[in-house]
């Protein structure tokens, strides 16, 4: 947003958001046209970074792309996708393409047009502390700007009444396979790094993917399908029990809309932890079309009599880790169900193994006294999707795709994206700004009905916060 003239670096901003993903980045289109707020948004990378790593040719979206950046919450803003392919003057192709799921490198693009053109982000702005000021009532947000190689250029602070965390996750590591991932030598890589390192993998004599989730599954495929005929030499394997599909039922995608987001929070925390054990599957299994075809690809290898040189192995943990003569890999594998182990020496891996949410402790370290947490010493976050802090601070911290743990399954979802940024957009302005459907489920999740659908609920949109027992 473009800053008032009356703006100083003393004058405090209405919002200040703190990473440029997805989540912000639907937070800011969808504040664009708020005249009323003051907004800026940081990030220390140079630009739109969507996981790079992934961008594999033909892998799409799990989520269809009516779940952009606004749609949901906004069909007429000018951020949408479909606006995005009319400015590209690529509509009608699309029309004619009847592509409900897009490509991952697609959405990439559509997000990048979106931070090239959207006014208030600030790329090369790394965030080092936020701290509360109880005498101005204000948080200060110091910040790093950095030069085009990553450099310290110049330091600076903000003030602002609110705060939004969208500083997304990490790539995660299993403690048995750090010491391979931190040594030179054979390539041993995170499946976020994986198109930059793909040309060294594919002339490795054998290949190991460890993973079985959506990222394990493409990157095998992707594997497989550059690998010669009955020498693929390829091993995937991974803890779950199978290379299970992901739930893509209509009522099972229920799961991810605001009425069960709703319903999960107002769970006890003992059984919210049970509940995002348990569903895995909802969110970590394996696109059933991606299933697909790797079976067909598989099956493709046989027409002309054998099998090929794959293993595919569910139901397996890596126990420990090392190198032989610092030139191929020992596994040492754990299979769950059998109770039996054996070793696999491979040429080179690939880490499908997931992401975790990015550690706030340094950043918010001047916040920690004012924070209330649960049994678990996790930040407790209200339905607004605000943390609970201290009453003597009147501003508000926002969080987006870190509430797991309070929210459910639809925390990282693209498909609630939009929805969340209204609600916190509503919940920042104490209106409805943006009108939110008191009913957008089928299915009622509990024997009570949320008053989310209660009639007096249409009177107004805006939740009003349910603070974590």
């Amino acid at each position: 947003m473009t800053i008032p003239p009356h703006h100083t670096p003393e004058t405090p901003r209405d919002l200040v958001g703190i990473g440029i993903g997805p989540s912000n980045l639907s937070l800011a289109a969808l504040a664009h046209p708020l005249a009323e707020l003051d907004t800026v948004f940081y990030e220390q990378r140079p630009g739109f970074d969507w996981h790079p790593g992934l961008l594999i040719e033909g892998a799409t979206i799990q989520v269809p792309f009516l779940a952009d950046l606004v749609t949901l919450a906004d069909p007429t803003s000018p951020w949408s996708f479909l606006n995005h392919l009319k400015n590209r003057e690529r509509l009608f192709p699309f029309y004619f393409a009847e592509r409900f799921h897009i490509q991952r490198t697609e959405y990439d693009a559509y997000c990048r047009w979106v931070a090239h053109n959207l006014p208030g982000l600030h790329f090369r702005h790394q965030v080092d502390a936020v701290r509360w000021n109880p005498e101005r009532d204000v948080f200060e947000v110091d910040y790093t700007q950095l030069d085009t190689q990553g450099e310290a250029e110049a330091l600076g602070r903000t003030y602002t009444r609110n705060i939004v965390l969208g500083v997304g996750t990490v790539p995660h590591v299993p403690d048995p396979l750090k010491p391979l991932v931190d040594t030179p030598g054979v390539p041993v890589i995170h499946a976020a790094d994986y198109l930059d390192h793909r040309t060294d993998i594919l002339t490795a004599d054998h290949i190991t993917v460890v993973g079985s989730g959506q990222s394990g599954a493409e990157i095998f495929l992707d594997l497989l399908r550059h690998r010669p005929a009955r020498r693929e030499k390829l091993h995937w394997i991974g803890r779950t029990e199978a290379f299970a599909p992901m739930e893509y039922s209509k009522l099972g995608l229920e799961h991810f809309t605001p009425d069960y987001t709703r319903y999960f929070h107002a769970l006890t925390e003992p059984v919210r932890d049970r509940l995002v054990t348990a569903q895995w599957q909802l969110h970590k299994g394996i696109d059933a079309g991606t299933l697909a075809a790797i079976h067909d690809e598989l099956y493709h290898r046989t027409l002309h009599g054998g099998w090929p040189d794959v293993v595919l192995t569910p139901g397996v943990r890596v126990r420990t880790a090392g190198r032989i003569a610092n030139t191929r890999v020992e596994l040492h594998l754990e299979h769950l169900q059998q109770d039996s182990r054996s070793r696999l020496t491979t040429d080179a891996v690939v880490l499908a193994t997931g992401y975790r949410e990015r550690p706030l402790g340094a950043l918010l370290a001047g916040l920690d006294p004012y924070l209330r947490r649960d049994s678990s010493e996790r930040p407790r976050i209200d339905e607004e999707f605000r943390y609970v802090l201290d009453p003597s601070v009147t501003g508000s911290v926002y969080v987006q795709n870190a509430e797991l743990h309070t929210h459910g399954v639809g925390a990282p979802d693209l498909g609630l994206a939009a929805w969340r940024s209204a609600t916190i957009l509503n919940s920042l302005t104490g209106k409805e700004t943006y009108r939110l459907a008191p009913r957008t489920a089928f299915t009622t999740f509990g024997l009570e009905h949320p008053r989310s659908r209660l009639p007096q609920a249409r009177e107004s949109q805006r939740l009003t916060p349910l603070v974590d027992q």
